[in-house]
Order: C-alpha cells, then structure tokens, then sequence
C-alpha cells in the first residue's frame, strides 16, 4: 500500500439520496437536520472527511429541495471537531474576493478543517437561468483557472493586484488568514484536459469519479507526471459501497438499488438533458450501468466485506488516499462500512490511518 494516509469520508446528501429517489427504506430527505445528524454521526463512527456538493437549484429536478453548501459547511464547522469539512463551488456563482473571505471565515471556525472543491460546472440551468450564462466547457476552465489563482492567493494571505481577461483585482489584502495552516486545502474535480491541467497547477487533492482501478491507476499516472511548482499532489475517489457479509448477498442488495434506480429515468432525462455533453464525468457513466453518482458502483465496491477490503487497499496502492462515499440507504449502510470494513482496511496497513487534516497541507 501507498505510504500515505488512508482516509474515509462521506457525500453529504445535499440533494437527497445518492441511488435511487424511489427508494421505501430511504425518503427523499435533503434538509439541514438530516445532514447536520449526517456528519456529526461519520465524525462519531471514525470518518475523516465530509464533502458538500454545491448547487443552487437541484440538478436533477428543479422542485426537489437542494440544502445550500456553503452555509451548511459553516455550521456543521461550529458543531464538529475533527472531520474534515470539504464544499465545493463553482467559480461563476461567486467572486474569488468574496469566495476567499468565505473559506478563510469557514477555515478559522472549523480550526483548520476545511477545504474548497473546485467544479466548473456540468448544469446548464443553473447558470442560464440566473442570468449568468453558461461558457463553452474550456471556456469554463479558462475563467476557473483566473479565479482559483485569485482564491488561492488571498486565502495564503498576499496583498494582490491581479488583472485578467475576467478579474480585475487591485491592492486586496483579506484578514484574518487561517490560524492554523497556510490556507485551505484546494480539491479539484474533472477528468478532462483542461481539468487535468488545472488540478497539476493549482490543486491540492484531485477528486477522481468512481471507475474500475486500471482506469483510476492512468489517470493518477498522467497527472503525477506533470510539473508541479507545489507539494505532491495527492488523489481522491468518489464510489458508492454496496458490501455484505457474503458476495450474493451483495449482488442481491445492488440488485434491488439498481431496479429503483430504472423508476428515475424520467429525473435522469432532465439530467441528460441539462448536461454539458463534453463534461467526461457524464460521458465515463454512460459507459455501463451503474447506482451513485459521480461514478457510483464503477468504482467495483460492490461485493463481499473482505472483497471490498481488498478492492480499497489495492485502490490505495495505486495512489488514491481518499475515498469519498455513497451508501442507500446511507445512514445504516454508512455504520456498516465502519463496522465491517474500515478495520479490515486498517488491520491490512495499520501505518496508513487517516490524519487531521491539517496536516495535509503542513501547520504553521
């Protein structure tokens, strides 16, 4: 196994379950109680990471509640102690100054547990909609690549002038800057060329979607590759869990969250229908069928206790430290994962348990 730590976390439920809407063992359920219990449960059962997606209207359906991020993040930061607390944000819907004055208030309330996660948008409402208007996909990139140089600069705590073809930044200096590290950690999300640029210049974490081990083991060659002026970058996976004590009986639990995800193929439609069509993380699910988003199952941890232990130490050779997950129904099968794999994971390599985050980016 990788040398690094291994660490564990959860996809808040932002936008209510992950497999399937239909689900009788799972209602529909998105809202601030339901998350704040969410994570404060993972802190309890051992986790070590939170991830909180950001949309301002529900990407699937538009009248379906959507918690908002970036205010849960701040208060899931007064109530938790040690989980590490990642939103993610996309660069359109706010300006860096205002974004880094956010994420270093965020930074100081968690005591240095939170990060950014970096998306540059996949759905097109909810940019045309607000006026805002939604760029071409390297176009995208182009104005994310301004604004998270802008972010980073600030959150490290730089008196900046910057000027851009987008940003035109003049003697800005934000106080304070996090009492605990250098900044934020900065994750970041896409698979594409532009992405895969993006994340070796400015990324500290690059969240890779759910997909089988050779695909994972190429991405992270490409990537490691490439000219850092930074710290090594490290690697994160998104996958849905579906484990059992035997294989059948897991085979049997995929089965009944892979019918009940067929009951959303009208919500799916609308998805399709909004997406950005060069976005890879759509065009690598629509390889084979799959329950979660952001790769789901692809990632193969659907199987046995012993067989997922397996799965995710041979994921942490090839480089991944952290893998963000999904569960349905997510609270019960959240406290399984706990229970049955995480300490078959940590007998195979006990030196690898996971760190605060903190130290991810090196104390000051």
């Amino acid at each position: 196994m990788s040398a690094r730590p291994l660490r564990f976390g959860i996809w808040a439920l932002v936008h209510g379950s992950r497999a399937a809407y239909q689900d009788p063992e799972e209602p529909y359920d998105a809202s601030w109680e339901r998350n704040r219990d969410l994570v404060l449960a993972a802190e309890a059962l051992g986790y070590d990471s939170t991830l909180i997606a950001q949309h301002t209207i529900n990407p699937h359906q538009e009248d379906f509640d959507q918690l908002e991020a970036w205010s849960a993040a701040a208060a899931v930061a007064a109530l938790t102690s040690r989980i590490e607390i990642i939103a993610a944000i996309k660069p359109y819907l706010y300006h860096p100054v205002v974004l880094a004055k956010l994420a270093l208030g965020i930074e100081n309330i968690s005591r240095g547990r939170f990060a950014i996660n970096l998306v540059n948008a996949w759905n097109r409402p909810e940019l045309d909609k607000a006026g805002i208007g939604f760029a071409e996909h390297d176009a995208r990139y182009a104005y994310g690549r301004e604004w998270i140089t802008i972010v980073a600069r600030l959150m490290q705590g730089e008196r900046l002038t910057y000027k851009g073809e987008h940003f035109d930044v003049r003697d800005y200096l934000l106080r304070p800057t996090s009492r605990y590290r250098p900044r934020p950690l900065i994750y970041v999300g896409g698979e594409s060329e532009p992405a895969r640029a993006l994340v070796a210049d400015h990324g500290d974490v690059w969240f890779i979607n759910g997909q089988p081990l050779g695909d994972v083991a190429g991405l992270i060659a490409d990537v490691a590759a490439r000219q850092r002026t930074s710290t090594p970058l490290r690697f994160g996976l998104s996958a849905f869990v579906v484990a059992r004590e035997t294989q059948a009986e897991a085979q049997t639990a995929y089965g009944r969250l892979l019918e009940l995800s067929r009951k959303d193929a009208p919500v799916k439609a609308i998805q399709r229908q909004n997406t950005d069509p060069k976005v890879v993380m759509m065009q690598t699910m629509q390889k084979s069928e799959r329950v979660g988003s952001n790769g789901g199952t692809a990632a193969g941890l659907v199987g046995s206790y012993d067989e997922v232990a397996a799965r995710i130490g041979a994921f942490h050779a090839a480089g991944i430290e952290l893998f963000m997950l999904q569960f349905q129904p997510f609270e019960a099968e959240m406290e399984r994962f706990a229970k049955e794999i995480i300490p078959r994971v940590r007998a195979a390599s006990p030196a690898v348990a996971g760190n605060a985050p903190a130290l991810l980016a090196g104390s000051r």
